[in-house]
């Protein structure tokens, strides 16, 4: 059903957005390469860190569309709207310092990976190298983990050289998380929660 389709995706954009928002982008670690770019534009040029995820995904769709399909690409622009929007609603400041980093680091990272994996599962991309990552999965029948972890690792690179050595640690260490979430959540079997079939029971 194309409803329970975009409730899932709502559901996968608003945890990720949050995920980034309250655990991850206070201490400037990427959730991803557009997340890696979206603090380095707020960074560089202080623009808001939710329109700059938004343009840096939406760039990378326009270039990935004629393989993704329209109900895909569809998708995958309302999937990123809403995390954009998720990421103003619940902003905070940037670059905060935080005794609890560690903490913020696996909680945001595994939040980030059930939003992810929500929205993979529904067949559409968390953009970025998400739209990537989704069309290797697609066309070598292969979990997306793996090559989306790959794929950031130059994005973590740059923002590492920009802001901080110790933040490519971080940003590692989430994507590792993250995408093993990933991978779970899109490989996950689920079973109805119950049978329909107990109106028919004889009494």
């Amino acid at each position: 059903m194309l409803l329970k389709k975009y409730c899932m995706i709502t559901a996968g954009g608003i945890i990720q957005g949050f995920a980034m928002a309250i655990f991850l982008f206070p201490h400037s670690i990427p959730s991803g390469g557009a997340g890696g770019i979206a603090v380095l534009l707020n960074y560089w040029f202080a623009i808001p860190v939710g329109f700059a995820l938004w343009l840096v995904n939406f760039s990378l769709l326009v270039v990935a569309i004629k393989w993704l399909g329209n109900a895909s690409a569809m998708g995958t622009m309302y999937g990123i709207t809403i995390t954009s929007l998720t990421i103003n609603f619940f902003q905070v400041d940037m670059y905060r310092p935080s005794t609890y980093v560690w903490f913020d680091l696996l909680i945001g990272s595994l939040l980030l990976g059930i939003g992810v994996g929500l929205l993979l599962r529904q067949g559409v991309s968390n953009g970025g190298m998400g739209v990537l990552a989704l069309l290797f999965a697609t066309y070598r029948n292969t979990l997306p983990g793996k090559p989306l972890f790959f794929m950031n690792g130059s994005i973590f690179i740059l923002t590492a050289l920009v802001i901080d050595w110790g933040i490519i640690i971080k940003a590692i260490i989430s994507q590792w998380v993250s995408t093993k979430v990933v991978d779970f959540i899109y490989h996950m079997k689920i079973q109805p929660s119950f049978n329909p079939s107990f109106r028919t029971r004889k009494r």
